[in-house]
């Protein structure tokens, strides 16, 4: 089924990093007072505020407030204590000999007469300089002038001081939405001294301007600062899925949940909403370039074997004479493949039925011959396709119940419920008794988790034809899932009793004890089944017991080892030992038969998370990646893509950034995507 991609997420608020507050309202409100009566100029530097007037220069120790939640700050340089009567005596002798320095500019404003300087206290922060290029403080409205020269004629502790400062006004900027003034200031805090917070800051008003090659820019310098800033990683992968560029969001939003320990909802949601977006691009480009072809015989024999066995219709009969080069002669000639149950009888089998629908001359087996190709297109992943030949089938026969069954699954995969509720309408209409109907309308339900309704459906498959196993086994099945153990359990052993040679009875039953966490029955069961599809000598093995059993042996045990080994035999394309009753060799004779399907969708994705969980990620991705390539559909497709760009993305994470790989090991070797909390 074709998922819908994930539409581009609002551009979240953007917080910016700030840092403390200036001095106290109290300090302020008693300076500006005093500054005003004396005529004075208010600077400030840092944490100290300088006044200057007539009588020199005084300090003033600001006290700073304690942060606001959820604001994170940068350290203020020029913190100060409260001075000494000693000091401020010192202090306001330097005054008074500033003010005989002191001459007034041809506006009347102050001005400092550069031979005497500023004098600057041991524990005070920066206030002047000798130099008449260097910056000297500025008042309250005004910010420091910088450019690299000034800077860098600055000390270690300036650089702080005026970095700080104009961070604090790129804020204001920034919250009154003046972005480009704030990208100035930025940019100036920024000369004074590289931090990566403003950096992210100023990367924050790019955001808002929509400029995302900038937003890039900036929070690629931040993390060069500190690669673990989650900020600066939450806003570059925001600005690269603007950019459409997925897979490098992916690794940000990743490596920001492993850092935060998948604390944050917003983020976890966004490593799935991208791994989604990933695997359909990449889906898309797989499905566009790939030839269409059939899935493994494993998948084809247990499709094929939810409809009940039935004769062929009359004149297609083995007996029958016709022309192989005929329509006729070609779709018998399919049906008699269909026999075979093996990949390349099933390959010959939709070729076949492609042929006779080109030559024609089908008379009354048109209908039939158009179903049978539709269910071939079917198994390709061919949907348009073989909707159209169903409906072609249908059209020609309207009493041909099985493509209307047909046509049912295949709405219900691509979500249209309502269509294949009315399909199997049809069918009941034109023929009530056809357990087929019932059955495929119980799977229905049962996909939809409407239980009972599902349950009623097997009931009455069983009440019309109690010989079809799977109707017995997926009832079980249901009761289990409704919570009716022990109805369930009973089920399973009137199926034991009455088809105790069908090896799927004892692989389902083993799959509800395994469960229930009962280990070493549910393997007894496994290798019951195994022994029995063996022992009927098939063309290829059912290899769904061998990878159940794979599963119990890694969850009972931790036994990798063996788990991986059963997975192995499952996809070896060797012929498997089997031990054959031989009238010359006796009972435990080593026959060979080959029982085996090499492109098991299923096996290779338990391969890739047995590995996955042992930590050997690299091998992993490699099933992952098989594993999309032997899905049928759009959707089987992207949901194992998914799993491979998850893995992917984990080994990127590891090797981008080794201190986290602990925390990945930590996770129980390897993970996809966020745990579950």
């Amino acid at each position: 089924m074709s998922a819908q991609r994930s539409a581009m997420p609002a551009q979240p608020q953007v917080v910016l990093d700030v840092p403390v507050p200036p001095a106290s309202s109290s300090v302020w409100d008693r300076i500006t007072s005093w500054a005003s009566d004396n005529k004075a100029v208010v600077y400030t530097a840092g944490a100290i505020v300088l006044v200057v007037t007539g009588a020199g220069v005084a300090y003033y120790v600001a006290q700073p407030q304690q942060p606001t939640a959820d604001v994170e700050r940068a350290p203020v340089a020029g913190g100060e204590k409260k001075k000494s009567k000693k000091e401020r005596r010192k202090a306001k002798k330097h005054a008074e000999d500033a003010k005989k320095g002191e001459m007034a500019s041809a506006d009347g404003k102050l001005i400092s007469v550069p031979e005497l300087g500023v004098s600057r206290l041991a524990d005070s922060a920066v206030v002047g300089s000798t130099d008449p290029k260097a910056p000297s403080v500025q008042a309250e409205d005004e910010l420091p002038e910088v450019s690299e020269t000034i800077v860098a004629q600055l000390s270690d502790q300036e650089r702080k001081q005026f970095a700080a400062r104009l961070k604090d006004a790129g804020n204001k900027a920034y919250g009154s939405k003046n972005y480009n003034e704030a990208i100035e200031l930025y940019r100036k805090a920024i000369l004074c001294r590289p931090d990566p917070i403003f950096y992210s800051n100023r990367a924050a008003c790019y955001n808002a301007l929509g400029d995302w090659e900038k937003v890039v820019e900036d929070t690629t310098a931040a993390l060069e600062l500190n690669n673990e800033y989650v900020k600066a990683l939450n806003r570059r992968a925001n600005a690269y899925e603007h950019l459409d560029k997925n897979s490098e969001a992916l690794l940000d939003c990743t490596a920001s949940c492993i850092i935060d320990g998948f604390s944050n909802d917003q983020s976890a949601q966004s490593v799935e909403r991208l791994l989604k977006k990933v695997a359909e691009s990449k889906g898309k480009t797989m499905l566009a370039q790939r030839q269409t072809k059939l899935p493994s015989s494993t998948f084809v024999k247990n499709y094929l074997q939810s409809f009940r066995s039935r004769p062929p219709p009359e004149g297609l009969d083995q007996g029958a004479e016709l022309d192989e080069d005929s329509g006729l002669g070609q779709l018998r000639a399919g049906l008699v493949a269909l026999e075979k149950r093996t990949g390349e009888a099933y390959e010959a089998a939709a070729e076949s039925f492609e042929k006779a629908i080109e030559l024609n001359q089908l008379g009354e087996h048109e209908a039939f011959a158009y179903s049978m190709r539709a269910t071939f297109k079917y198994l390709k992943g061919e949907n348009d396709g073989a909707l159209a030949d169903l409906s072609k089938s249908i059209e020609l026969q309207p009493s041909l119940t099985q493509s209307y069954i047909k046509r049912a699954s295949m709405h219900l995969e691509i979500g249209n419920r309502d269509a294949a509720a009315k399909d199997f309408e049809s069918a009941i209409k034109y023929n009530a008794s056809d357990p087929d109907i019932y059955y495929h309308r119980a799977q229905l339900h049962f996909i939809l988790g409407e239980l009972n309704e599902a349950a009623r459906d097997y009931q009455e498959s069983i009440s019309l034809d109690k010989d079809f196993i799977f109707s017995h086994i997926q009832l079980g099945v249901t009761q289990y899932k409704m919570g009716s153990v022990a109805s369930s359990m009973a089920t399973f052993r009137r199926c034991i009793k009455n088809f105790d040679k069908v090896p799927d009875v004892y692989n389902y039953y083993g799959e509800l004890l395994l469960d229930q966490q009962k280990y070493e029955e549910a393997i007894q069961k496994f290798e019951t089944a195994v022994d029995m599809e063996k022992l009927s000598k098939p063309a290829v093995l059912n290899v769904l017991p061998l990878i159940n059993k794979a599963l119990a042996l890694f969850q009972w045990k931790q036994d990798f080892a063996g788990a991986e080994k059963l997975c192995e035999d499952a996809l070896s394309s060797t012929p498997f030992p089997v031990p054959l009753p031989s009238p010359f060799f006796g009972r435990n004779h080593r026959a060979y038969s080959s029982v085996v399907d090499p492109e098991c969708d299923i096996a290779v994705a338990t391969m890739a998370q047995l590995l996955l969980q042992q930590g050997k990620v690299r091998e992993a991705l490699t099933y992952f990646e098989s594993a999309a390539k032997l899905s049928r559909t759009e959707g089987e497709i992207v949901n194992a893509l998914s799993y491979a760009e998850a893995t992917r993305t984990q080994l990127e994470v590891q090797e981008k950034y080794p201190r986290l790989a602990a925390r990945i090991n930590g996770m129980g070797g390897g993970f996809v995507g966020p745990p579950a909390r």
